[in-house]
């Protein structure tokens, strides 16, 4: 007879045989018993954990032809014996030396959906289903495998099929995409998502098949096939039928062993990255490259390795979220994020231990971009090492929040940082000054604070005790330089505030230096004020019960700025202002209208804003007074009274302003007064009541 592979020899041929799927097979149990069975059903998820299989499975234990409660049938799984369930199961058990014969059922049909997935298809399957089925069978059940590869016009010829089936019809669909089948469909069928399965299941599973083949393999062995299972059933028995070709015989026994099932799946022993992880810790890039180096030599390739790296550094960052260590065995939330064994385990323990939870989130970006890079590079090898150096170099970065923190440390103290001994040891300088750290948005650099209050509790005390790296560490004052993004570099020491630095941002002007407003607040206000020769301090001010106009305070090295108040509001000289926007809009191309406007508008103080009455329309105003014209003169307003506001009023006079000007006379002999007389402006101001506008003279001067 021919041979058969594992995945087939040991397919499930009962609910209770199926592995890691308790969820599908208690329900659709509870259905068969009592009587809810569906016309439509969805099975999705992973490949190789069992879909058609259970499809199978239900389509069998619907039309078994033998009654429930018998010794042959005492539960609702199919009994295995009769004609029905051996012709539904592609391979049914015939005794106990796993003798298996091929046969297929008239009223269950199982659909390849990859090749017949056109309109023709589908119509061909609604003509099947309208059959009733055989005597002996109850339903007529159709199995599409791989349903999500139908076409939209074949999954619209079932659509009514679907919507009011024959009562002896059953449609099951298996997918591993159930996005790709319409909405229309899924909401006329029951859908059961399928788990991938559970590491220690599969490995008991491949324990049970291997004593019956009579296989010699140990622990460790069974684990390493089941991690590269990936959650699959039917890719870990593939594995494990490969695995024991190639081993060899002892006692007439196949052995399999570590080493030799690890070299046939190409695939390298997770020490390497621990390895990896201590050099990166020991900030040694010559031992990172040395490492891949030889890894790469033996002949793996470098997408292979940034692919199992980045899972290695997955399962560091869950060793480290669960606080699992070396020597306990994994409970709980670990075992379940973990599917690894129990060695690896200890080693990803290890490894996190190493590292702060924020450090092996970036690692883990930063390699998922290089695995990400590695597939459209030329020189993969280079970009493997560059992403392993950048694991190396990423540590000399230091948190901002680890420089605000040191905002309660005591009076006349420096920013005290912290960061790891090799990063001091590397780190360029800079020249002494005050320390900058960058903005988290712009990276606009703003003035480190110091002298705080000591009484001022630090904001990120609590998670600074959450975070505990083990790397030694060095303190000291650092000065640190602006950097884009939420990091600074973190510098050598180097001593603050020599009398030669010149900093980066320039003073503001003295002309833009304004008192601050100190809104009334039960707490302290902080208001900071920038020095343009001392470093920046920071100074709490007590906010008094009324609003109250603080102006900066001055050292001694610094010139004192004269602030005069405010003019009253009925002391802006409004004659000035308007003949100032006047001048302005005269001088910008295409606003003379504008400026003709605002020349003639009267002008009216209300409060703090400055009324513009002009006499026309609220449509020609908004034509007038354009967008350009309108910012002009907002900038001249607040160039003469920076804190009236503007509004622009269309129409007649407001209530207490002049009405508006009459034109002017013009003077005899120009060319108005030309204009004005001649025939046919006299004319149109008969019958229009029209206005002279403008008028250009174009006369030879």
């Amino acid at each position: 007879m021919a041979y058969q592979v594992l995945a087939r020899k040991y397919r499930p041929q009962r609910f209770s045989d199926v592995v890691g799927q308790d969820h599908v097979t208690r329900t659709l149990l509870n259905a068969l018993s009592q009587g809810r069975i569906a016309h439509g059903y969805i099975f999705s998820g992973h490949r190789g954990i069992g879909k058609t299989t259970i499809a199978r499975i239900l389509a069998a234990a619907l039309n078994c032809s033998t009654e429930v409660g018998t010794p042959e049938r005492p539960t609702n799984e199919p009994c295995g014996i009769c004609v029905n369930c051996r012709e539904i199961s592609s391979a049914s058990r015939q005794d106990e030396a796993s003798v298996f014969e091929q046969s297929s059922s008239f009223d269950v049909e199982e659909i390849d959906a990859a090749t017949n997935r056109g309109i023709d298809d589908a119509r061909l399957l609604t003509q099947k289903i309208q059959t009733r089925p055989t005597n002996k069978s109850k339903y007529k059940i159709i199995i599409l495998d791989e349903a999500h590869q139908i076409t939209d016009a074949a999954w619209n010829a079932l659509l009514k099929t679907l919507e009011e089936p024959p009562e002896w019809a059953v449609f099951m669909f298996a997918t591993t995409q159930p996005e790709d089948i319409p909405q229309t469909i899924r909401s006329r069928c029951q859908h059961f998502s399928f788990h991938a399965v559970k590491l220690d299941d599969i490995i008991g599973q491949l324990r049970l098949i291997s004593v019956k083949e009579n296989i010699s393999i140990d622990e460790a062995t069974l684990s390493l096939l089941a991690e590269a299972g990936d959650g699959s059933m039917r890719d870990a028995l593939s594995i494990m039928d490969q695995a024991i070709a190639s081993a060899p015989l002892v006692d007439g026994r196949p052995h399999l062993e570590v080493t030799q099932v690890r070299e046939l799946m190409g695939s390298i022993s997770t020490s390497i990255y621990e390895q990896v992880l201590e050099a990166i810790h020991a900030n040694n890039s010559a031992d990172v490259l040395a490492i891949i180096n030889r890894l790469l030599d033996a002949g793996n390739g470098a997408p292979q390795l940034a692919r199992q790296f980045v899972r290695y550094l997955r399962n560091t960052i869950v060793a480290k979220i669960t606080a699992l260590t070396p020597d306990v065995a994994a409970t709980g939330a670990a075992a379940d994020l973990l599917q690894i064994s129990p060695e690896e385990r200890s080693r990803v323990a290890r490894s996190a231990a190493l590292f702060t939870e924020e450090e092996l989130s970036r690692f883990l970006a930063i390699m998922l971009r290089t695995f990400d890079e590695l597939g459209y590079r030329q020189e993969q090898r280079f970009h493997l090492e560059l992403g392993l150096l950048k694991l190396v170099h990423v540590q000399r970065l230091v948190p901002v929040e680890e420089i605000l923190s040191q905002l309660g440390a005591p009076q006349g103290t420096k920013p005290n940082i912290t960061p790891s001994a090799a990063s001091s040891a590397n780190s360029p300088t800079t020249p002494g000054g005050p320390s900058f750290a960058s903005s988290a948005k712009g990276g606009v650099p703003s003035p480190a604070p110091a002298a705080t209050p000591a009484s001022r509790p630090s904001p990120f005390e609590s998670d600074r005790n959450r975070k505990t790296p083990t790397a030694s560490t060095t303190s000291g004052p650092v000065a640190v330089s602006p950097t884009e993004g939420s990091l600074a570099l973190a510098e050598s020491p180097q001593p603050v505030g020599t009398s030669d630095f010149k900093p980066d941002i320039a003073p503001a002007p003295i002309s833009h230096i304004r008192p601050q407003l100190v809104q009334p607040s039960p707490p302290p206000v902080p208001v900071f004020y920038i020095d343009p020769v001392d470093p920046p301090e920071i100074a709490a001010v007590e906010a008094p019960p009324v609003p109250t106009l603080v102006p900066p305070t001055a050292s001694e090295d610094t010139p004192t700025v004269e602030h005069t108040p405010a003019p009253a509001t009925g002391d802006y000289d409004l004659p000035a202002i308007q003949q100032a926007m006047t001048t302005a809009l005269a001088a910008i191309k295409g606003q003379s209208s504008a400026s003709e406007q605002v020349e003639d508008a009267d002008f009216k103080l209300s409060g703090d804003t400055l009324e513009i009455h002009i006499g026309v329309s609220a449509k020609m105003l908004a034509i007038i007074i354009n967008a350009e014209a309108e910012r002009s003169l907002k900038t001249t307003l607040r160039q003469q009274a920076e804190p009236l506001k503007l509004k622009l009023v269309s129409g007649a006079a407001a209530p207490g302003i002049a009405a508006p000007k009459k034109p002017k006379a013009a003077a005899a002999g120009s060319a108005a007064d030309l204009a004005a007389k001649h025939p046919i402006v006299q004319q149109a101001r008969d019958l229009f009541n029209a206005e002279i506008s403008r008028v250009i003279d174009l006369r030879d001067k």
